[in-house]
């Protein structure tokens, strides 16, 4: 793609968007990179879209040129999801920040695709409502829905793939679609809405999104427990979700993460390998399900049972749960935060994660585990110095197994981060040519000029 194409491009989306459009250096800077480890690269210009209108000229005039297009929320992803790798155009939507509509009968909300998690929540919670998906970022739920994410409440709730009912899209050429109505159930024609969840914006850009909702339950309560093994931990959540019990949260940190979480968040938790735990309902069914889960994992080894429904407790346990990357990161010198995951099915993960750590160790890594186990995702938080080119080898090379060892175990290299830049020789591995050719099908009927953030989920869809 010539500069020349992209001044031509500039210009006419300055005239037809006014001061939208900017090439300033910070803006570009600000649109260059996410929070990966993966290089920034700086796009030609940044568009501020305020509207669907704003989004539909946009492509329509990259698309007449020929100019990549990527689109950007916050910029909280993990593997180069929204890094403008070929240049182009960062189209930033991170001002169509309006909740459109809340429906307490109905349970559901439409937005638009820049509103935070957080704020979404705000606003939900003066109609007694929330919205669970909680990958830690306070990302937009337009990326959120784009990236497919999901995070800790996913065991009960569901990721935004369960969650997302309609969208309004963007097409590469400007088109304008709604995916579906608001019933709970359809069987008319193809499911369009679950073919832009998780296609990262390399098929078009999500402008308006329609989500089911939740009461705020009458009771929330967390728990801690800590246990000898890794494994033993593990198999008590197996047990407990075998049995149904209903648990709306159960993660786990290794004890290099508590250590971390301890010295960064302040907090006082055993260092040992720890269960956070959040139950959701009434009085009495919350009493039942802390119980029965307490039981179970009492038999596995687990002690020092602590609950808290104070909610300031609570929310102080889950920040730190949500600041144990920053924590990592804090503990190695001229550290950035590798940070990936793998998930497996339940029943392996066990050996999932006691093979990865014996790899740390010999790979001479500082990277703690924590996990989404309920439903057999878990993280690695590597801490690594990007001039210590010998470490940034190890790292690499571990990364490879790491996502080897989840496929052999009939897993996947990504639950919840994508595939971006950062996992896309691994998709072939998981899927095999086929399927992934099934997509560059799909990716070349939309998007036949290739506009929609090259470089990212297929191999070879780019310029």
């Amino acid at each position: 793609m010539s500069i020349v194409s992209h001044s031509s491009t500039i210009d006419e989306l300055r005239q037809a968007l006014g001061d939208k459009v900017s090439v300033n250096q910070t803006m570009r800077e600000h649109h260059s990179k996410d929070e990966s480890f993966h290089l920034a690269t700086l796009p030609d210009a940044v568009v501020y879209a305020t509207c669907t209108e704003d989004v539909a000229t946009t492509l329509k005039i990259c698309n007449k040129n020929r100019t990549p297009v990527v689109a950007f929320g916050a910029g909280t992803s993990l593997e180069g999801n929204s890094t403008p790798i070929y240049g182009g155009v960062s189209l930033d939507v991170s001002q169509m920040d309006k909740v459109l509509r809340i429906s307490q009968e109905d349970l559901d909300c439409t937005l638009q695709p820049g509103v935070r998690r957080k704020q979404l929540n705000e606003i939900l919670s003066t109609h007694g409502l929330f919205f669970p998906v909680d990958p830690g970022a306070d990302a937009t739920l337009g990326g959120m829905a784009a990236t497919g994410a999901s995070g800790t409440t996913t065991v009960k709730y569901g990721a935004m793939k369960e969650l997302v009912m309609s969208l309004t899209v963007v097409t590469p050429n400007g088109e304008v679609i709604t995916t579906s109505r608001r019933a709970r159930k359809t069987s008319a024609g193809y499911d369009l809405t679950h073919l832009f969840v998780g296609s990262e914006g390399t098929l078009g850009v999500i402008t308006e999104l329609t989500l089911r909702v939740f009461g705020i339950p009458e009771v929330i309560a967390a728990a801690t427990m800590q246990f000898p093994s890794l494994r033993s931990a593990v198999d008590g959540v197996i047990e407990v979700i075998q049995y149904g019990i209903g648990v709306a949260r159960i993660e786990l940190l290794d004890a290099d993460a508590v250590s971390a979480v301890n010295k960064y968040s302040d907090t006082n938790l055993p260092e040992q390998t720890l269960l956070l735990m959040e139950f959701h309902g009434s009085a009495e069914s919350t009493a039942i399900d802390i119980a029965a889960t307490r039981e179970v994992l009492e038999r596995h080894g687990g002690s020092g049972f602590v609950q808290t429904t104070d909610e300031a407790e609570r929310r102080k346990l889950w920040q730190a749960r949500h600041d144990t990357s920053l924590a990592c990161r804090s503990l190695v010198k001229n550290a950035k935060n590798f940070a990936t995951d793998v998930c497996v099915p339940i029943s392996r993960l066990s050996d999932c994660i006691e093979e990865t750590q014996a790899d740390l160790v010999a790979s001479k890594l500082f990277g703690p585990i924590i996990g989404h186990v309920g439903d057999g995702n878990f993280h690695v938080v590597l801490s690594v110095d990007p001039e210590d080119h010998p470490m940034v080898e190890r790292m690499e090379q571990f990364h490879t197994r790491l996502v080897e060892r989840a496929l052999a175990m009939e897993g996947t290299c990504t639950g919840e981060h994508g595939i971006g830049m950062g996992k896309i020789d691994y998709l072939v591995d998981e899927l095999g040519n086929e399927a992934v050719g099934v997509m560059a099908t799909i990716k070349k009927a939309l998007d036949p000029n290739g506009i929609m953030n090259p470089g990212k989920i297929i191999a070879g869809t780019f310029f």
